[in-house]
């Protein structure tokens, strides 16, 4: 994925927003986007799911919380949110956390080669208001406990190995994490309003039941240089991890994580900001502000964030008008989806399909604002590749 920052911007109407040359390589301001000129075009009338989708794509509900998932016997759990798509022979596995606490954990979908569902099933259970997470490259899930003091635990997508607590990984009021396959680190959010930015350090690349824990340490208010520092002790009591290190740079409100070629990019709800890593000369920036464009840019609530082969980042809101948006490598910030009729809830979840073609999601409250009447909806169609 190029580098990015969308710190200069230039926008038209409410829909989407083309943002200027990014700041480290001296480029020029963009031209401005017109309304509905993102890659995919201006968003349609809601479908009879209440989705407005671009030309092109469909959608089709999954699983609703409280019912059983298709033909299967099993019961969707309640207020879905970070998710993951693996690989599966033919077909995939599409993973959900469950944000209730006290009876949190994950679950599962599986999938046929035709995107039939054929398979669901519990894969964590017991553990508290688990929000997001992350996937392995050896293909587990990261289920994150966004409560104080809260754990990681590591997951088979499959069902079929036991869940383990993961310790090393700190104790705080976990959100996401990110898997780098380069550095051979997993780096983790923290959803507080004086929250930090971490990274586990594994003693050996795939067994994460022992490790460093390390803080970023930047002074930089947007933009600068960064480095890591051990935390001294990450089961964070009696103080917390966020406090133990001086210096280390305080985020409002972390939430997604994503990392793709020597970049990372994380969500803070709080400021409504995306936050970009770049890992070959560790240094940081904004690639999303709203304050700068006015509030006239589309994307606001920020959370959960996932990316594509085509350099696409797809960020679910929090709030907002219940979207799903795209920022582009080359800098325009648009609408991808929309949700009528729920402004009660909240996007979670997105993922896309080991093929590049479907993108799930969830609505974690759905029509009624109520943690019990989650959806999880499936989206197909001509996504950039």
């Amino acid at each position: 994925m190029e580098r990015r920052s969308l710190l200069r911007a230039a926008v038209l109407g409410g829909t989407s927003a083309a943002l200027g040359g990014t700041l480290w390589r001296g480029a020029a301001y963009a031209a401005p986007a017109q309304p509905g000129t993102g890659p995919y075009g201006p968003l349609g009338s809601p479908d009879t799911n209440g989705i407005r989708l671009p030309a092109g794509f469909t959608s089709r509900v999954i699983a609703r919380s409280g019912q059983r998932v298709g033909t299967t016997s099993y019961t969707w759990h309640n207020a879905p949110d970070g998710g993951a798509c693996y690989a599966d022979g033919t077909g995939w596995i599409y993973v959900s956390n469950s944000e209730i606490n006290p009876s949190g954990g994950a679950s599962a979908v599986k999938f046929s080669s035709t995107g039939a569902t054929i398979g669901a099933y519990r894969i964590l259970s017991g553990t508290r208001q688990n929000c997001a997470g992350g996937k392995t490259p050896w293909n587990t899930w990261l289920s994150c406990e966004e409560v104080s003091l809260g754990h990681v635990y590591e997951t088979d997508p499959w069902g079929v190995n036991a869940a383990v607590q993961r310790p090393a990984m700190g104790r705080f009021k976990h959100e996401a994490a990110a898997a780098d396959p380069v550095r051979r680190v997993i780096y983790l959010t923290e959803d507080e309003t004086n929250g930090r930015f971490y990274r586990f350090v594994p003693t050996t690349w795939g067994d994460l039941s022992s490790g460093t824990l390390q803080v970023m340490v930047a002074g930089g208010a947007t933009s600068g240089s960064f480095t890591w520092t051990d935390i001294p002790d990450p089961d964070g009591s009696p103080t917390a991890t966020r406090s133990q290190v001086s210096g280390s740079k305080s985020f409002n409100g972390g939430e997604g994580c994503h990392y793709a070629n020597d970049t990372v990019w994380f969500t803070t709800k709080g400021d409504n900001r995306v936050w970009q890593l770049n890992l070959l000369d560790d240094t940081y920036e904004l690639a999303y502000d709203d304050s700068l464009v006015n509030g006239t840019a589309p994307l606001t609530g920020v959370d959960n964030i996932t990316g594509t082969s085509s350099g696409d980042l797809f960020v679910a809101e929090d709030g907002g008008n219940m979207e799903i948006c795209v920022i582009t490598p080359d800098d325009v910030v648009a609408s991808f989806l929309r949700v009528d009729g729920q402004s009660a809830s909240e996007i979670t979840g997105p993922a896309f399909s080991p093929d590049g073609t479907r993108l799930y999601f969830s609505s974690q409250r759905g029509t009624s604002g109520s943690s019990s009447a989650g959806i999880t909806y499936e989206v197909t169609g001509p996504f950039r590749s």
